[in-house]
Parts: structure tokens; C-alpha cells; sequence
């Protein structure tokens, strides 16, 4: 009868209850599982009784509308609802159902309650023919430890505890049992300032990880509501200032040494400088151990790599008799003393790269080409191993590298993308002043109606527009670079955009000017500002005009061909002439697939005067890159010397958009733009 099902449902919750400090709600609605209960009756079980279903009562729906989908989450997250009850009958079969309903559904919120007393039990009502007939409905009087008695409403309550559980499943998700551990282990040895402080908090929640990893993962969200009380503070460590540690160090795109400076910077105002790299007694063991194993401590040293190094099969063009063969006169050196400015050229025949290799390369006899001011990070050398037999432990079946200037792999792009930076909107504008000076240079943008992101409003929820890199102290960031990007079409303003760069804090005497990009959907514009910018000076690098029927175009810009400058031995704005060109060793031997390709174009008296990194762990093979923390130290440990008769030059990558003016003899002279 319906009594025993009701009874049993409310000593199922008071079960629950008595063995739970807090219940949820999954996330059913309550006209679902009104209709779920009155369905689940057998045909003919739900008989009329004067004007409806025996069974359709208000009272009973006021009930399970609100409370029916109540559940309590075991330690393994497994969820208990208000119907796993044995009762006799066809009510197993109501039951049933709607217990499998309400378990099918994601827990959506807190149960919270005003009130101790949840409907009415019983009623009675008088009939026709002045007899009575005792209702009974589904009822449950809740303890005091359940019933709140604070002034916010429960929509409030739940919505705060909605959101601190979110946070809490953020920190486990994203940050891992290695981050974790490697943390710990830094302080305890010293190597986080203060980190003592955050010991038992960073311990407790590693606990917290260990089982959230264990469960399975359809489990692992009911865990972060029944454990998100209980962790208290531990809970919100993603938010913390040492949760932004524990977050860097688990996603890998900082160093371990970068991680923990930009920690420090939080914790103390005076902006604490680390005077070493930072990384584990641990990782350094192991990772010599690999290195052991695999036989590569002869692969870790490195130095330029020179014409005799590499074979003929892996050069795509070669002059090394070029410079003899050709006159050394007095005239053919005023020749080469002539800036040419690249605005010159820009109505002679283009070609792409890989037709200019396949239709022009094999007849030509002698290839110069200038370097525009633009190209200034473009600048790159090869580099080989100490030990020229000495096993690869790159990804590719050699032992050649390469660095560009200012040690990257590729541009301006990847500085940015190290830093933090979004790379992949539709419109990006960024500046770079690495290795010039001190000085603080803010990135700003004019937008088209008057608003400005810049390092106090770096933000335009209207336009999607977001300062997200801003540097204050160059000196203790290896990628001095600011970034503002936008991330799609159809938020951004239409009209002109004014991108401008603003020297906040001139410091010292050593100045050198800045480097820009603008990045309109995968174009890339180059511009290169030499002159020294005085205390508060703001150089607009370009003004743009958007609009959605035409796209972008630059009506004024800063032009980049407009000084020669000396840099690596050769002048800029000025033909010089290219000994090989190649692809990138990840590219050799027929090699396809294995990273991005690039196109060196070696030139003649090309010298590199950096040191640039022997590798970096973009390179590595999937060994070793497991000890990737300390291969990044590894790889700025083993620094290039300085060496003449080296492989420098010019590069470009396939990913990015460029160009460069080129000269080709053979059968007879053409100028050529090659685009990448």
C-alpha cells in the first residue's frame, strides 16, 4: 500500500541524513520528474478517485518537485537517492525508476532548506456521504543541522558553494601530481621564498589530487562537491598566489625558474630577484641517469656548424667558388657600399619559395639578398655537435640545430606565445625590445571609438581587445615582449585603429629602439623603430582601417627600410651575398613531418656574435622529454662560442608570412621577391 512506500521513502532519507553532513541536487527538472513518477504507475494501478488519478496529488507533487532528485555522494563518488528503497509491489517499479532518473543526472546543487518541515503527511478529507478518507503524501521532517537559518536566500547559498566547488575542480583538473610534488620539493629545499608558509596547504591538497586521479572520471565531479567543505582553503589554491605556482609549473610553458620568480614578484613588494636557475636535486638525477642510458653526454656539447660539416645532398644551392670566380675591383666594392631600400622593388616579379627552389635555384650561379631592418630577428646560425659522431638526441636523424637571434626558434610570435600571450586571434599587435635597454615600453591601441587598452584598462569586453603581456622590468624576463590581440571578427569595431608604443620609464642610457608586428589573419606586417625614445615618447607604429566587407589595410605605418644598421658582420638595406641555402635539419635527408620547416639562407661573412643556446627542448626526442625542466637549463648551460668560418644567415619559417628581395645570376640577372 502506499503508506509502507511513503514510510520507506522517508527513512531512506532520514538514512541519508544521519550519515551525511550535506546533501545535493541533481540536475533534474521538476516537471520531469513529477511526469517520471506518474508514468511509472502500471496501467491500471493509477485509478480515478472522483476527478483524477488516485495518485495525482498536489501535495505529493509539491514533494518531489523540489526534493525528489535529493542524493548524498559516498567517498567514491557514487551517488544515494531518496528512492533506492525495497518496497513491495508495483511501488519497487516507481521507485525504480525514478531512483534511475535521478542518479542518470550530473549533481547540479547543495541541498538547502528554510524549513525543518518538508509538506504535510497526512490529511483528511471529508466525502460526499459525510464519511472521511486519511491521505497520506510523501513528507520528511528535517534536523536543525539541516535547516539554515542565515538571512541569504538559497539561491544565494547555493550559488556561492556552486562556485566554490568550480574553483576546486579547476585546481585539481589542471594542476598535476608532478607540479605538486615539484613544488614541494622546492620548498624543502629552499628554493621558494616563503614557501614554508604554503607547505601544509600545497601537502594537503596533493592528498586531495591523489584520489581525485583515481576515480573514474564520470566520479571525479560528484568528489569535488562532497570533498569541497571539507577542504576549506585548500579548495581555492588555484586562486592563491601559491596556486599560480603549482599552475605553472604543472603546464610546463614557464621554467621552473621563471615559475618561481614571478611567484616571488607576488610575495614580496621589493620584487625579490632569484640569483640561479631553480630546479630539483631529483630531476637533475634523473635526468642524467637518461642521459646515461642513452648514451648522449658526448650530444650535449655544441658549436657553429661549418661548411664542411654538412654534404652536398643536404644544400639546395652552393657558391663556395663564387667569391673567387667573381671580380674582387674597386668598383665591385662601391657596388656593395649602396643602401637599397626595399620600397624599390616592390613592382619586380614575386615567386613563392618552393617554386623560386624548383625553377630558379638550379640555373643560378650566384644569389644575394638584402636584409631589411624586419629581418633583424630573422637572423639565425646552424649549430652542430662538439663531437661530430656523437648520438643525435634530437627528434630528427642528426645532430644539427639551429637558434635564431635573440635565442628562438622561430619569431616574435613564439616570444609572445612563451610569455603567455594569445597568438591566435584575428588582429595581434605586439612589441618586442629584447636585449635594447631597460626601458619600460607599454603597448597601446586607439580603438576606433576612442577607447584605449593599455596597461591600466588592459580589457574591452565590448571588442574582445585584451592587453594579456605587460612587461615592467625587462631585465628579469628572457621574452621582453607586449601583446594586444582581438579575438574574432564579428566583436571588433569597425574604423580606424591607431597601434602605438609608449616609453613609460626611460632607465639608464642603454637605448635601442623596439620591434613591432601586426597580425591580421595570418599577414604579418614587420616594423623596426632604431632611434632611442625619450621619457614619455609614444611612436605610432601604424594606423589601420578595419571594416567587415574589406578587412584591414594600413593606411600610415613607421617604415622599416629606412636606416642600415651593422648586425652580425653584414649591413642591412644592402645586398649580400648568400653562400647555400637549405632547409632546416628537421628537413634533411628527405625528412617530412617532423616540426616546422624553414629556409636558411647562409650568407658570406654572416658572423653571429651572441651565444646563442646549443638546443632547446623543442627539439628533444620524446626520451628525454620527461626531464624537460632540466634540459631548459641544460640547453642554456651549453652555450655556443664564438667561432669565424660559421654557418649564419637569414631565415623563415613556413608557418609565418614574409619576404625578401633577392638577386639571381645565371643565364642572366633577375630581381625577384620570394614569399614565404
Amino acid at each position: 500500500m502506499f503508506k509502507d512506500f511513503k514510510l520507506k521513502v522517508e527513512k531512506k532519507f532520514q538514512e541519508l541524513v544521519d550519515n551525511n553532513d550535506v546533501l545535493f541536487l541533481t540536475d533534474v527538472e521538476k516537471d520531469t520528474i513529477w511526469d517520471k513518477y506518474l508514468s511509472s504507475f502500471p496501467n491500471g494501478t493509477n485509478n480515478i478517485f472522483v476527478e483524477r488519478g488516485e495518485y495525482e496529488c498536489n501535495t505529493c507533487k509539491q514533494f518531489l518537485r523540489p526534493y525528489g532528485n535529493v542524493v548524498a555522494i559516498n567517498k567514491d563518488g557514487e551517488l544515494t537517492s531518496i528512492w533506492d528503497i525495497e518496497v513491495d509491489g508495483y511501488y519497487q517499479e516507481v521507485a525504480n525508476e525514478l531512483s534511475k532518473l535521478v542518479k542518470s543526472k550530473q549533481v547540479r546543487d547543495k541541498f538547502i532548506s528554510k524549513f525543518a518541515k518538508l509538506r504535510t503527511s497526512t490529511n483528511v478529507q471529508l466525502l460526499d456521504d459525510g464519511t472521511t478518507r486519511t491521505w497520506n503524501h510523501f513528507s520528511f521532517e528535517l534536523p536543525k543541522s539541516f535547516v539554515d537559518k542565515s538571512s541569504d536566500s538559497e539561491e544565494s547559498i547555493m550559488g556561492t558553494f556552486r562556485s566554490h566547488k568550480d574553483v576546486f575542480k579547476r585546481s585539481l583538473d589542471e594542476i598535476n601530481i608532478e607540479g605538486i610534488e615539484t613544488t614541494l620539493e622546492l620548498i624543502e629545499q629552499g628554493s621558494v621564498y616563503r614557501g614554508e608558509e604554503y607547505k601544509n596547504m600545497v601537502s594537503k591538497f596533493l592528498e586531495y589530487k591523489k584520489i581525485y586521479n583515481s576515480l573514474d572520471e564520470n566520479k571525479r565531479d560528484n568528489y569535488c562537491w562532497l570533498e569541497v567543505d571539507k577542504a576549506g582553503a585548500v579548495s581555492k589554491i588555484r586562486n592563491t598566489t601559491i596556486g599560480t605556482l603549482l599552475t605553472d609549473i604543472s603546464e610546463g610553458t614557464k621554467s621552473i625558474d621563471a615559475s618561481v620568480f614571478a611567484f616571488e614578484n607576488k610575495m614580496d613588494p621589493t620584487k625579490f630577484k632569484r640569483p640561479r636557475t631553480v630546479v630539483t636535486a631529483r630531476q637533475i638525477e634523473n635526468a642524467e641517469k637518461s642521459i646515461v642510458d642513452l648514451g648522449l653526454e658526448e650530444s650535449l656539447g655544441r658549436r657553429y656548424a661549418k661548411m664542411e660539416d654538412i654534404t652536398v645532398n643536404n644544400v639546395i644551392f652552393a657558391n663556395r667558388d663564387a667569391k673567387k670566380a667573381m671580380s674582387s675591383s674597386v668598383f665591385d666594392e662601391m657596388k656593395d657600399e649602396v643602401k637599397v631600400h626595399a620600397k624599390n622593388f616592390d613592382k619586380v616579379e614575386e615567386i613563392g619559395i618552393e617554386d623560386f627552389i624548383k625553377t630558379v635555384v638550379p640555373k643560378a650561379t650566384s644569389i644575394s639578398a638584402i636584409v631589411e631592418n624586419k629581418h633583424i630577428n630573422n637572423l639565425m646560425s646552424l649549430i652542430a655537435p662538439l663531437a661530430p659522431k656523437a648520438k643525435t638526441m634530437l627528434k630528427w636523424n642528426n645532430n644539427f640545430t639551429w637558434a635564431y637571434n635573440g635565442d628562438v626558434t622561430d619569431s616574435m610570435k613564439e616570444k609572445v606565445k612563451r610569455a603567455g600571450g594569445k597568438v591566435d586571434g584575428v588582429l595581434r599587435f605586439s612589441i618586442d625590445w629584447t636585449d635594447r635597454s631597460n626601458n619600460d615600453l607599454d603597448a597601446h591601441c586607439i580603438e576606433p571609438k576612442g577607447n584605449l587598452i593599455y596597461y591600466n584598462s588592459k580589457n574591452n569586453y565590448n571588442t574582445g581587445g585584451n592587453l594579456d603581456v605587460d612587461i615592467i622590468e625587462p631585465i628579469n624576463y628572457k621574452d621582453v615582449v607586449e601583446n594586444i590581440t582581438w579575438p574574432t571578427k564579428s566583436k571588433m569595431e569597425e574604423g580606424r585603429y591607431q597601434m602605438i608604443v609608449h616609453n613609460y620609464s626611460k632607465r639608464g642610457t642603454k637605448d635601442g629602439g623596439f620591434s613591432a608586428e601586426i597580425e591580421f589573419e595570418g599577414e604579418v606586417h614587420s616594423f623596426e623603430y632604431s632611434d632611442s625614445l625619450r621619457q614619455g615618447e609614444k611612436v605610432l607604429v601604424a594606423e589601420l582601417e578595419y571594416s567587415k566587407a574589406t578587412g584591414i589595410k594600413i593606411i600610415k605605418s613607421l617604415d622599416s627600410t629606412t636606416t642600415s644598421k651593422e648586425v652580425w658582420n653584414i649591413s642591412t638595406n644592402k645586398f649580400q651575398k648568400v653562400s647555400t641555402l637549405m632547409f632546416s635539419p628537421n628537413y634533411w635527408d628527405d625528412q617530412k613531418g617532423i616540426g616546422n620547416k624553414h629556409y636558411f639562407f647562409m650568407l658570406e661573412n654572416c658572423e653571429n656574435d651572441g651565444t646563442p643556446r646549443g638546443f632547446f627542448n623543442e627539439f628533444l626526442n620524446q626520451d628525454l622529454m620527461e626531464h624537460k625542466r632540466v634540459f631548459e637549463i641544460l640547453g642554456n648551460k651549453m652555450k655556443v662560442k664564438e667561432s669565424p668560418n660559421q654557418l649564419s644567415g637569414i631565415g623563415f619559417s613556413s608557418t609565418k608570412r614574409d619576404s625578401m628581395i633577392v638577386q639571381v645570376e645565371g643565364t642572366f640577372k633577375r630581381t625577384l621577391k620570394i614569399n614565404f
